[in-house]
């Protein structure tokens, strides 16, 4: 069980911008659907160095091509962006074989990948990334929608309940997870907190808060009431649509709001 003494003071989160990659350009879908899809930039290391500067503690990237059609796509955009931003980083989307994770982590550079769908329908691979990584280069993705766990771009079901997959990975060795509730990404509705909670609760995972995001308020929201499991925030459309800063979501995050 993860518990917070009373005399500690609360740490800060972990600010992660998230920059979703189709054809080398930085999208945003709505839900995860491809057919509802805004083009942001054709240059995105550029946006990822901004943030850096910003104050992100670390870059939330996910190719797309990959995670719909199996083929990675977006290796020179993610070099790039890992050249330029200057900060540590992370890939999800396609990361299904070791040889995925390897190409990302040696030759694209990234600071560790997010096995995904594999994590649902093969956990051999998620431990032999582990074996071979280890747990602070592979963690996993969680895409859950009413408590049931989503892949393969969030357009198939595996029957799973999430906090189930969740338990069953930290049991192979995973220490941390991106948790999305599907209904809220690209909303700005707000985050399903509770579920959030809920989930690092059950599994104990060190649990990383996506989708939903839209104001500063949701920010703060988090810092002061998230479960002590849950260690930081991406944040991706809120940004993209400059509802706020970086430096200002960074700023809260770190517990160094006014």
């Amino acid at each position: 069980m993860f518990h917070l003494p009373l005399t500690m003071t609360k740490p800060k989160l972990q600010f992660l911008p998230a920059v979703d990659l189709m054809d080398g350009c930085a999208v945003r879908l709505v839900q995860g659907k491809k057919d509802q899809k805004t083009v942001y930039s054709h240059a995105p290391w550029e946006i990822a160095e901004a943030w850096a500067r910003g104050g992100a503690d670390r870059i939330h990237l996910v190719d797309l091509d990959a995670a719909f059609e199996g083929t990675a796509k977006n290796g020179q955009a993610v070099r790039r962006m890992v050249e330029a931003c200057g900060c540590p980083t992370e890939l999800g989307g396609g990361i299904r074989s070791v040889d995925d994770a390897a190409r990302a982590l040696e030759e694209w550079g990234v600071g560790r990948v997010i096995a995904g769908t594999v994590a649902a329908r093969d956990p051999r691979v998620v431990e032999a990334m582990l074996a071979r990584f280890g747990a602070d280069k592979v963690i996993v993705g969680i895409d859950a929608r009413d408590g049931i766990a989503k892949v393969s771009g969030w357009t198939e079901g595996e029957g799973l309940r999430a906090d189930d997959l969740g338990r069953a990975m930290r049991a192979l060795g995973v220490r941390s997870c991106v948790f999305t509730d599907i209904s809220r990404d690209g909303m700005l509705q707000g985050p399903n907190l509770p579920s959030t909670c809920s989930f690092a609760e059950a599994t104990e995972l060190s649990t990383i808060v996506s989708g939903g995001i839209s104001s500063l308020s949701d920010l703060q929201t988090i810092f002061d009431r998230a479960h002590p499991g849950v260690v930081g925030v991406i944040v991706g459309k809120a940004l993209f649509d400059g509802l706020f800063l970086a430096a200002e979501a960074a700023r809260i995050l770190h517990g160094e709001s006014a």
